[in-house]
């Protein structure tokens, strides 16, 4: 049948142009799109000929991944020399956690990324179960990285490393959401005295360093303790990382609060839903839903800054480097610390990211799919 035997309304759908789907249709819509973005383009590629190749040479092909010192390093290759990383790998991942016990941190490792999957994906089978387990992971994680109940106690001033950025980070992230909902919903209640108590304390951790409260944590407390008291360190700054947090998951929130419409509490209300009901099943799912971006955010602002504990004398990725470069066999070697440090917090750090996208996509957040 020819095109013009057609109705009016019945021809048949042609398949869209190839220049505008498929990598051309991607290359055309986000980097050739206007004359500004082919420039960009263009200098962009340009910085990336100048920069990766030259990377990639100090890196990896012109890398030493073996050697007993610096300067053997130096006399098989003169680019990286990842012989350092990787004779201070297992100090780097455990700090000084002893050697015969560092299975309890593989296993708390394996057993968090197992609550993770719970929490994370709510198309698990059984996931009410898995859920449970999730939140009883902070307990069995204490007792096998402390010890204790049938397995030798280990001090926390051997925590260390990536463990130690895992074992703070990871706390924080736990606990500063719950806290920060309840400080959030404090926040606009009615009673004057909740009210003025949540913002009292939101205020004061917004306008206060995380530093300050590290420095606090570390050196102050002991002198409002009874005399004699011990309280562990690490404990201590894993309490401030989590109220530090708190205070800005609580704004995260109250803001995913504000943009629900009144007539949806007003609408709860009517059904005879009491308040804490209307929040569980109606407000706080919309409003987290809302959050995500922002929340995601500040767990990964919290989860970068673990790195300032090193300034109180623990001792993190960054207090392990420097320790090692103390050694006269590894010194001047900043820049492979440094940069190996960069990497493992790139990759949390951009896993966190793309997580949060898929999630925006799982709820459709901010946009339709």
């Amino acid at each position: 049948m020819s095109e013009s035997t057609y109705r009016p309304g019945e021809h048949p759908d042609l398949p869209p142009p190839v220049t505008t789907t498929g990598v051309i249709g991607w290359v055309r819509s986000n980097l050739l799109s206007s004359p500004t973005n082919i420039v960009m383009t263009l200098v962009s590629l340009y910085l990336l000929y100048e920069i990766v190749p030259p990377l990639l040479d100090w890196m990896l092909l012109d890398a030493a991944f073996i050697g007993d010192n610096r300067d053997e390093c130096r006399a098989k290759a003169d680019g990286a020399c990842w012989a350092f990383i990787a004779e201070r790998f297992r100090l780097f991942t455990y700090g000084f956690y002893p050697a015969e016990h560092r299975w309890r941190v593989n296993l708390s490792f394996i057993l968090l990324l197992a609550a993770l999957v719970p929490l994370l994906y709510d198309r698990m089978p059984g996931r009410k179960y898995g859920l449970l387990y999730a939140v009883s992971f902070p307990l069995i994680c204490g007792w096998l990285l402390l010890g204790g109940f049938g397995l030798e106690p280990v001090a926390t001033d051997q925590f260390g490393g990536f463990m130690l950025t895992l074992v703070i980070g990871v706390t924080g992230i736990a606990f500063s959401l719950p806290i920060g909902i309840v400080l959030a919903l404090g926040r606009q209640s009615r009673l004057v005295v909740i009210r003025w108590a949540c913002v009292s304390f939101i205020e004061f951790i917004r306008g206060v360093p995380l530093i300050t409260l590290l420095f606090v944590a570390s050196t102050m407390l002991n002198y409002f303790l009874p005399k004699g008291t011990v309280f562990d360190l690490l404990l201590r700054v894993l309490i401030m990382v989590t109220l530090f947090a708190s205070g800005y998951m609580a704004e995260v929130i109250r803001g995913g609060l504000q943009a629900i419409p009144k007539g949806q509490t007003e609408a709860a209300d009517a059904m005879g839903l009491k308040y804490w009901q209307s929040m569980r099943l109606i407000v706080l799912p919309q409003a987290l839903k809302i959050s995500i971006p922002s929340i995601v955010n500040t767990f990964i602002g919290l989860y970068k800054d673990t790195t300032l504990v090193i300034i109180i004398g623990l001792a993190d990725p960054l207090g392990i480097g420097r320790a090692s470069l103390a050694d006269t066999k590894w010194t001047g070697l900043s820049t492979e610390v440094y940069l190996f440090v960069a990497i493992f917090f790139f990759i949390s750090c951009f896993a966190m990211s793309r997580y949060s996208l898929y999630l925006e996509n799982r709820l459709k957040t901010g946009h339709d799919r």
